[in-house]
């Protein structure tokens, strides 16, 4: 069976991921949703990265040592999962992490990784989810709905794009993030 690739981020009641500065400007999630979050990267089988969320996430190889319990958690566990980054600029990546540098390469490389890898491939940065949902790639999409409007930035989905898609479900999770669910429809 192979790999079910989704593209999961926390976003605005507007559409955006990141305010106009490129500053997240949505609430930090607080213990009971990181911990939510924590389950999920326990689940991923695998990450999928751009070098600017790459660079974010990073935090993650090395948190403070006086860190929460939970925030801990979620390091071990996004430490454990495999990553690959796709990234032109990037020459080097840390601990547990492939790079793919050639543009070429993308469509190629997350076929084949979504053909061998079982279970949930996360694709992490909005550039490379939109490459992705113009490849036909993306199984599901997750928005983390958070109660701010941040009045433009960078959206959840790249300008541009056009998709049909069929709900899967909500969650209302803590810190008033609701969670909503669809998958491409098919044709």
């Amino acid at each position: 069976m192979a790999g079910h690739i989704f593209y999961s981020f926390a976003v605005s009641v507007d559409g955006y991921i990141a305010n106009e500065k490129g500053d997240i400007g949505l609430p930090v999630p607080e213990e009971a949703l990181h911990r939510h979050f924590n389950e999920g990267q326990a689940r991923t089988a695998l990450n999928l990265y751009g070098r600017k969320m790459y660079e974010v996430m990073q935090y993650w190889d090395a948190p403070p040592k006086e860190s929460a319990d939970f925030e801990l958690e979620f390091a071990r566990a996004w430490q454990g999962t495999p990553k690959v980054v796709f990234s032109t600029t990037l020459e080097r990546v840390g601990p547990n992490a492939r790079l793919v540098t050639e543009r070429a390469e993308v469509e190629r490389t997350v076929r084949q990784l979504k053909a061998e890898t079982h279970g949930e491939i996360e694709v992490n940065g909005a550039g490379l989810a939109a490459s992705l949902i113009r490849l036909g790639l993306v199984d599901e999409f997750r928005l983390y709905v958070m109660p701010v409007v941040l009045g433009g930035g960078t959206p959840y989905f790249e300008a541009g794009l056009q998709l049909e898609l069929e709900p899967l479900g909500t969650e209302s999770l803590p810190q008033q993030c609701t969670l909503l669910r669809f998958r491409p429809k098919k044709a």
